[in-house]
């Protein structure tokens, strides 16, 4: 299963970064001039050498129960050949044996699928999490630096785009961001993988 390169709504709420905001309440002078700059969160996070790592680690991490949910579907699809070409020689006991055991491995694989897609959800949120909360760290010293007021997400990972009214000065700083996270968070060479059995999951039926 491959990561998808998408960010929740709530993670994207997180890229508003007014530098000018961080002052409220205080007396001293904002280093913000009231620059705007746009960035696309996802794939700002998706490009990171972190975010990277982390789309193939997961991807190791949910094959073996991938290739599981693939043979179970060969497995289905040789019961219903072999019921279609039985039409006319099976008995009706043998046909009835074949569909209850189609409708099971079916059922089963439905579960597996589900268990797989929650599981995958879950550990992606956790990595685009992680990654996220420490990118605004970056973000908020990124603005303060280069006088930008705001930081907008231009709307990739987010439920619907931003209503820019002015674009004139807009700059997309994704790039620049990718950059300095990897800076700061430099990605440790991975360990090579040792053997290790599935993650799958008991079936329950």
């Amino acid at each position: 299963m491959k990561i998808r390169n998408t960010c929740l709504a709530a993670l994207a709420a997180l890229v508003i970064i007014p530098a000018a905001w961080a002052q409220a309440g205080s007396s001293a002078p904002s280093a913000a001039t009231g620059k705007i700059a746009v960035i696309s969160l996802q794939g700002a996070i998706a490009g990171t050498e972190e975010g990277k790592q982390a789309s193939k680690e997961l991807q190791a991490q949910f094959a073996p129960r991938q290739a599981e949910i693939a043979n179970l579907g060969k497995q289905i699809q040789a019961l219903q050949q072999r019921l279609q070409a039985g039409q006319t020689t099976l008995s009706d006991e043998e046909k009835a044996h074949l569909t209850r055991e189609i409708n099971e491995l079916t059922r089963k694989g439905q579960r597996e699928q589900q268990d797989l897609s929650d599981d995958g959800n879950e550990a992606q949120q956790e990595a685009i999490n992680n990654i996220g909360q420490k990118m605004l760290t970056i973000l908020d010293k990124f603005a303060k630096q280069n006088g930008y007021g705001i930081i907008l997400d231009n709307g990739s990972s987010a439920q619907s785009a931003p209503v820019v009214l002015y674009s004139a000065n807009q700059v997309d700083v994704t790039q620049q961001i990718i950059k300095l996270y990897d800076a700061a968070y430099p990605v440790k060479p991975a360990a090579p993988a040792a053997a290790h059995p599935g993650t799958a999951k008991p079936s329950h039926k």
